[in-house]
């Protein structure tokens, strides 16, 4: 039986050693990225719900510093 990667669940995740807080990521897909005290990225849709995964390129293509990825479910349990 093979398992098709469109239809795992995807998480959003954030490199905060790499972000700059420049806010593109919140700025364009706050229903996914949020920020916190100090303008940096927080995921608030983990996973990310099945109706916003095809922005997730997008959202990690704009970043600037590269700080973002996407990445599918850990294989536990």
């Amino acid at each position: 039986m093979t398992i098709h990667a469109q239809n795992r669940a995807l998480s959003l995740k954030v490199d905060r050693s790499a972000c700059a807080g420049h806010g593109l990521c919140y700025g364009a897909q706050p229903e996914i990225v949020d920020s916190d005290d100090q303008g940096y990225p927080v995921v608030v849709a983990e996973p990310v719900p099945e109706g916003l995964r095809d922005q997730l390129g997008a959202l990690v293509e704009m970043c600037p510093e590269r700080a973002l990825s996407v990445e599918p479910p850990n294989s536990e349990g």
